[in-house]
């Protein structure tokens, strides 16, 4: 489970690019309840969405080069330009190269062997988003890909995650968790592309998961402010119930309803 108290190789940062970010922040706060709020004059547009005060992710506006709009997960490092070069050694590509922000902190953009896009932050001022796996935040990160051996050797390497295979419903499912860390630090899973159909049109990328109080009445709120649904909400057996979602300017991205926790 995600939480607050991040280690490395734990997604700390997530943040969506936008081409109109005055309708991203409508949407999001119609949806999640977020407001957005300035990082400064310095910060280039980049801004901060926040739920009763605390931080759950970031977004700016982005241009058409830059690619289509998506949300971007960040893991953290301890040493963004060890971490640049050991994800280079396994065959990922930087995109962009370690940069301060202010005393805040260092982040780089990365890809994997796949080209899915991800990237880094070495906390400064800011460790990560203020807040994890409660209604209106991060709860989970998913990552579709071509070759998942090919992804969880390359994530291992660079990041130093660890995988494990858990039984479900219908065959199992690979999760991720930082290294050492064990079971209770699960913050994701790796799906190969070939076992969902949906996923594949899209090509390979991290899809977040945002926790809500009702999957349903999120899906039916992001169809009246302009979403759309990716795949009807559904409940997974000792997960909770999902959908995943597209906001208005198809940036894609997953809510979910977790089960309580056993045990």
């Amino acid at each position: 489970m995600l939480t607050t108290r991040f280690v490395n190789g734990a997604p700390n940062w997530v943040d969506v690019g936008a081409s109109d970010i005055d309708r991203a922040s409508d949407f999001y706060g119609a949806l999640f309840g977020w407001r957005f709020r300035s990082a400064g004059p310095d910060a280039g547009g980049y801004g901060y969405f926040q739920l009763d005060g605390r931080t759950a992710a970031g977004g700016m506006r982005t241009a058409p080069e830059q690619g289509p709009p998506s949300w971007t997960v960040y893991f953290q490092a301890s040493d963004a330009e060890a971490t640049c070069k050991t994800a280079e050694q396994a065959h990922g590509r930087v995109l962009f190269p370690p940069m301060d922000v202010m005393e805040e902190g260092t982040m780089a953009v990365l890809a994997d062997p796949a080209g899915v896009r991800f990237g880094i932050w070495q906390p400064g001022r800011t460790r990560g988003v203020d807040i994890a796996s409660d209604p209106g935040s991060l709860r989970w990160v998913e990552l579709y890909t071509p070759d998942e051996a090919a992804a969880a050797a390359f994530y291992g390497a660079a990041l130093g995650l660890e995988t494990s295979a858990v039984s479900l419903p219908g065959g199992t499912y690979t999760c991720v968790n930082p290294a050492g860390a064990g079971e209770d630090a699960m913050f994701g899973g790796i799906v190969p592309l070939a076992d969902d159909p949906a996923e594949r049109e899209s090509g390979p990328y991290w899809l977040p998961y945002f926790e809500v109080t009702d999957v349903d009445a999120a899906v039916a709120r992001a169809e009246e402010l302009g979403g759309s649904v990716r795949r009807a909400a559904a409940d997974m057996e000792g997960v909770g119930r999902i959908a995943r979602l597209a906001d208005p300017d198809g940036a894609r991205f997953a809510v979910m309803t977790s089960v309580p926790r056993s045990g």
